[in-house]
C-alpha cells in the first residue's frame, strides 16, 4: 500500500557526497523498517543501510558504515541517505524499500520497492 520515489542521485568525483532521498506516498508506521538496496551491473541487489521506526535504530553494512547515514523526516514522510566519502566502489543504482515485517539484510524480505536512482562515482 506504499509507493516509494528516490532521488538525488547523480555523477560526482572520487571523495565527493551526494544526498538520497526516498517519498513514500502513504504512511510508514511505526513498525515499519525502511532501507537502502544498491545494485552494480551484473551484480544482485545489496544491503546498504536500514531504520527502525519503531527503535529509530539505524543498521548499516560495513561498506557503508562511517561514511553513510539513513534518517527520516516524517514530516515530510520522506527517508533520506546522505552518502559522504564516496568511492568508485560505491557507483550503483539505489534503491529504497519498506518492510513491513522487521528488518533484514536480504532484499527478499522488503514489499514495497522505488525505482532506483543512479549514482555513480568517477575515479
Amino acid at each position: 500500500q506504499v509507493q516509494l520515489v528516490e532521488s538525488g542521485g547523480g555523477l560526482v568525483q572520487t571523495g565527493g557526497s551526494l544526498k538520497l532521498s526516498c517519498a513514500a506516498s502513504g504512511r510508514i508506521v511505526d513498525n515499519y523498517v525502511m532501507a537502502w538496496f544498491r545494485r552494480a551491473p551484473e551484480k544482485g541487489r545489496e544491503f546498504v543501510a536500514a531504520f527502525n521506526y519503531s527503535s529509530r535504530s539505524p543498521v548499516y553494512a560495513d561498506s557503508a558504515r562511517g561514511r553513510f547515514t539513513i534518517s527520516r523526516d516524517n514530516t515530510k514522510n520522506t527517508v533520506y541517505l546522505q552518502m559522504n566519502s564516496l568511492k568508485p566502489e560505491d557507483t550503483a543504482a539505489y534503491y529504497c524499500a519498506a518492510s513491513t515485517t522487521g528488518y533484514s539484510p536480504h532484499d527478499d524480505k522488503y514489499h514495497y520497492w522505488g525505482q532506483g536512482t543512479q549514482v555513480t562515482v568517477s575515479s
